[in-house]
């Protein structure tokens, strides 16, 4: 499993959170997004590597501007996640 986050630029409020949350759940089949506009990041958690390309460009199509993504291995946390 993988986790990105990306910065993003613009979100000023829940409903903003919920427009890049739906759009990269149409893009990609991920396992979790949430966003935080507090932040400025969307974190994305996916069984499989996605293209980072295609992940801004799915953020950036909503009106908000994608920027830095990092990616990192994602390990389940928790009592059956050891």
């Amino acid at each position: 499993m993988w986790k990105y986050t990306v910065h993003v630029e613009g979100m000023m409020c829940g409903m903003c959170e919920s427009h890049v949350n739906d759009a990269v759940r149409k893009a990609f089949p991920v396992k979790k997004v949430t966003s935080s506009r507090s932040r400025n990041e969307t974190t994305v958690i996916a069984e499989t590597e996605l293209d980072e390309e295609a992940l801004r460009s799915a953020i950036s199509d909503t009106g908000y501007e994608a920027g830095e993504i990092r990616k990192e291995p994602y390990v389940k946390k928790g009592l059956f996640g050891r």
